[in-house]
């Protein structure tokens, strides 16, 4: 899954080329309105189980974990015609908008920005830089984008570790619509159960130590939204028939 999905010209913030720009708050997702998935961090399954399906998809270094946001191709099922996003918690990876933590020469973590954001601006908003130096705005941003770093190691890491164990299995399905529309699901991976239940005990000690135990159990929770999710397309089907749009 692409790091920079909905980035278009991502740069790294240069306290001298930056100087004079400003941060106001994004009014809209539209940004996120064609990305059908979106990473998660392990510490946001519990919040999105009650509202997602999460599945595994695969990524450059091993399984990343995902919210499912659409059945189709550049659809997001949750943000409307107005940019608004329907739903009680919207992932840390949509929320970082228009930041995002980049690498430099020598691995260190960089502030990056898409320069293409309407959020940035020379004269409204809130200064990134004063005197040189970050205001809290930006050391704002700066903090959640380490955060977001250190939760996507953490989360690799159980992906690739549930991957070593066997856990994970294809889990190709087909969604139908109420009108009967049908949609092919490929490409997601999902915790085999009976393979789960079948761990020996050191490693479900392992598990549930590190808390990735309690993780698998809200990704096969959350599948259960599966169903939810094709009703939100028969609705917004049935709605752009009834607009004729």
């Amino acid at each position: 899954m692409p790091e920079m999905i909905f980035y278009e010209r991502v740069v790294a913030l240069n306290d001298q080329v930056h100087a004079g720009l400003r941060v106001r708050p994004a009014t809209s997702f539209a940004y996120a309105a064609r990305t059908n998935s979106a990473p998660l961090l392990t510490s946001e399954f519990f919040e999105c189980a009650r509202e997602y399906p999460i599945v595994f998809v695969r990524g450059e270094a091993g399984p990343v974990a995902a919210a499912l946001l659409g059945l189709r191709e550049s659809e997001n099922l949750f943000v409307d015609r107005d940019g608004k996003w329907d739903a009680r918690y919207v992932p840390a990876f949509v929320r970082r908008y228009p930041f995002v933590p980049g690498k430099g020469a020598q691995g260190e973590l960089l502030v990056c920005i898409d320069e293409a954001s309407q959020c940035f601006d020379r004269k409204e908003g809130e200064a990134l830089f004063l005197d040189g130096k970050p205001t809290p705005q930006l050391e704002h941003a700066m903090k959640f984008l380490a955060e977001f770093h250190q939760g996507a190691t953490t989360t690799e890491l159980l992906g690739r570790r549930l991957q070593e164990l066997g856990l994970l299995r294809q889990s190709d399905s087909v969604a139908q619509l109420n009108d009967g529309t049908q949609f092919r699901l490929n490409g997601l991976s999902v915790v085999d159960e009976s393979k789960l239940r079948a761990l020996d005990r050191d490693v479900v000690q392992e598990l549930f130590v590190s808390g990735g135990l309690a993780v698998v159990y809200a990704h096969l929770l959350s599948l259960g939204n599966l169903g939810a999710l094709v009703d939100r397309l028969s609705k917004r089907d049935a709605g752009s028939k009834a607009t004729g749009s």
